[in-house]
Parts: structure tokens; sequence; C-alpha cells
């Protein structure tokens, strides 16, 4: 249902995850994943596409944020 791959684009990497959603699934059910993915995970919506038969496909983003060891 979901995968997930980092993108490098102008020296920030973003991590990718594609979800495809079934054409079942109610606007308000979406609304509420797409809102719990960007409060709890840091997601933000790149891209939603729809098709005809209903089913959309869901690209999110983040920022990858390298930790730096301290000594």
């Amino acid at each position: 249902m979901a995968s997930t791959q980092r993108v490098m684009s102008r020296h920030v990497e973003w991590e990718i995850e594609k979800v495809r959603l079934d054409r079942t699934m109610p606007r308000n059910a979406v609304r509420r994943l797409l809102t719990d993915h960007a409060e709890y995970g840091g997601w933000e919506l790149s891209r939603l596409r729809r098709y005809r038969d209903g089913t959309r496909d869901v690209w999110l983003r983040r920022k990858v944020i390298k930790m730096v060891p301290t000594l």
C-alpha cells in the first residue's frame, strides 16, 4: 500500500512516501489519514492524483534531517 524512497533536490534530501487509496475510502477518512501523517509524522502533501475509477495516488514528503555526532 505504501512505499518509501529518498530523493535529493537542490541540496535537500527528501523522503518520499507513495500511498494508494481505494475508491471506497470516504473523503473524510482520506482527510483524516493525511492530517495524521502531517501532524504526527511530519509529512507534507507533495502530489495527489485521482484516477477515473476513483482510486487515488498520494505522494507525501518530508525533509531528512541528518544528525551530526557531537564530541
